[in-house]
């Protein structure tokens, strides 16, 4: 059983990565984004997710810095947005961001998505290998990959990437991209866990819930580590904050785990990786 908030997976790297984290997606940059994120880590958060495009890297790094947590201990995740790939822009983009961040290095740094009209996400994850090779990162992944940007991807590179984060919940479970990430060693990631709070009140998860006197939310999540997904809710309400990490002290059974699969509809509820970024 995942025991606690520091407990974590091992990347196809060796590098360990937290099975939960804090997302700051639409979180807004300035005091909300500083106090969340200062929250988290009070609660015992030590895995920060963040990205260029969400505006919110400089408050990120301001309560990182007036944190007592050591850097060492923490795991901070960007993200290259599309409008900054190809090789050299790439490059530059991820020392705004470090700058932004006020790090010295990067614990994950991520493609945000493949816009393959563009063609480009080769040459940025060549970049990215770069990245890695000297040192500035610990390790690099993709976000929003489908299985056919992946196999291109693994065919062009020379360090397959440590992680996928992509829209997973309940009711889009990606099976076929889960099964084909687990065969690749590629680690599975959650963005919105919570389908922004609409998965909240289906009966099936109320009922679990109750029976484990947790929340619907805190069953999603529990239900996304023993599918050995990585997760990060996000939430700027302190209370939530807590509640989402309170999930290590129950587990679900095989049964429960199945019936909460058979929610899936195949029905992405956000962005298409085939259509983001397209002119």
């Amino acid at each position: 059983m995942t025991k606690n908030l520091l407990s974590t997976t091992t990347l196809n790297n060796g590098v360990k990565m937290p099975w939960l984290g804090f997302g700051v997606f639409k979180v807004q940059e300035g005091e909300e984004v500083v106090n969340s994120v200062k929250t988290a880590l009070e609660v015992g958060y030590r895995s920060i997710d963040t990205a260029a495009i969400y505006g919110n890297e400089e408050g990120v790094g301001k309560a990182i810095a007036e944190s007592n947590v050591p850097r060492e201990e923490l795991f901070v995740t960007t993200k290259v947005w599309n409008g900054d790939q190809g090789y050299e822009s790439t490059l530059a983009a991820f020392e705004t961001s470090l700058n932004k961040l006020g790090l010295d290095y990067l614990d994950l740094y991520l493609i945000h998505w493949p816009v393959p009209s563009k063609g480009l996400y080769v040459e940025t994850w060549k970049a990215l290998e770069k990245l890695y090779k000297d040192g500035r990162v610990r390790a690099i992944g993709v976000s929003n990959f489908n299985v056919n940007h992946l196999e291109d991807l693994l065919a062009n590179c020379e360090i397959k990437p440590m992680v996928n984060q992509v829209e997973y919940h309940p009711v889009f479970n990606q099976k076929e991209l889960h099964d084909f990430c687990k065969k690749n060693e590629i680690q599975l990631e959650a963005w919105s866990p919570l389908m922004q709070g609409s998965l909240l009140n289906d009966p099936v998860l109320v009922e679990i819930a109750n029976k484990y006197k947790k929340s619907a939310a805190q069953v999603i999540l529990r239900w996304d580590i023993q599918t050995g997904v990585v997760t990060i809710p996000k939430s700027i309400k302190p209370h939530r904050i807590a509640e989402n990490a309170d999930i290590f002290d129950f587990e679900l059974t095989q049964e429960e785990l199945n019936q909460i699969s058979t929610l899936n509809q195949n029905q992405r509820q956000f962005g298409d990786p085939e259509v983001v970024g397209r002119d």
